[in-house]
């Protein structure tokens, strides 16, 4: 079987928040979907393993920040890349309250969902929601999952329901690869000459976590 044929399959990238006892938490996710339009209904499909999966169990609520093509990529190595059970999260990226949910701020746009219905699969809870607020936030094209691989040069979280071991073969053609994220460095300026302060854009991590391949 080519795994490869799921990447033909229209991805998005968004945040999925919720409360964890008051403190704001979430994670990345790139499988959300409207089910109906009437009454508004949106799925979203999060890893038995993520602490937000936990969390919105507990809370029976969760909201979707639809990420944009100039949504700050480090916004997606905080949510996808750190865990909500020992990391603040929105210690780095501040929330903005809509229908009192934490949400992202230069996101496209946002849905408040109270779960309906779950169904568990091996690996993933799929959370059926009924949206109870949803508003545009900024005027930005939806960054697609295509985007995020092929612009922003991302890698997909273990915990994603698209992570496909074989991404890790694109590493061995890249001079240099983000050991915690995976981002591929392919920028005009020789790494070794980028400034001792340089950060990976996706995860924030500073340049001793490159790797060279």
């Amino acid at each position: 079987m080519n795994k490869n044929a799921f990447r033909q399959l229209s991805y998005g990238v968004y945040i999925v928040s919720t409360w964890d006892e008051g403190r704001a938490t979430g994670c990345t996710a790139n499988s959300a979907m409207q089910i109906t339009s009437d009454p508004a209904t949106i799925a979203v499909s999060i890893n038995h393993g993520n602490y937000t999966n936990e969390c919105i169990r507990k809370l029976g609520k969760f909201a979707v920040s639809v990420l944009g093509e100039h949504s700050d990529p480090g916004t997606i190595g905080v949510f996808g890349f750190k865990s909500g059970r020992d990391h603040n999260k929105f210690d780095e990226v501040k929330p903005e309250i809509r229908g009192y949910m934490p949400v992202i701020s230069d996101a496209c746009a946002y849905m408040v969902c109270e779960v309906i219905d779950k169904m568990e699969t091996d690996t993933h809870t799929v959370f059926l929601g009924r949206v109870v607020d949803a508003d545009i936030l900024n005027q930005d094209d939806p960054m697609t999952y295509a985007y995020y691989h092929n612009v922003i040069k991302g890698k997909s979280p273990k915990a994603a329901p698209t992570y496909i071991p074989e991404e890790t073969q694109a590493e061995a053609e890249a001079s240099y690869v983000c050991s915690v994220c995976g981002y591929v460095y392919d920028g005009e300026i020789p790494f070794e000459e980028l400034p001792e302060d340089y950060v990976c854009p996706v995860c924030k991590q500073p340049k001793s976590v490159f790797r060279k391949q």
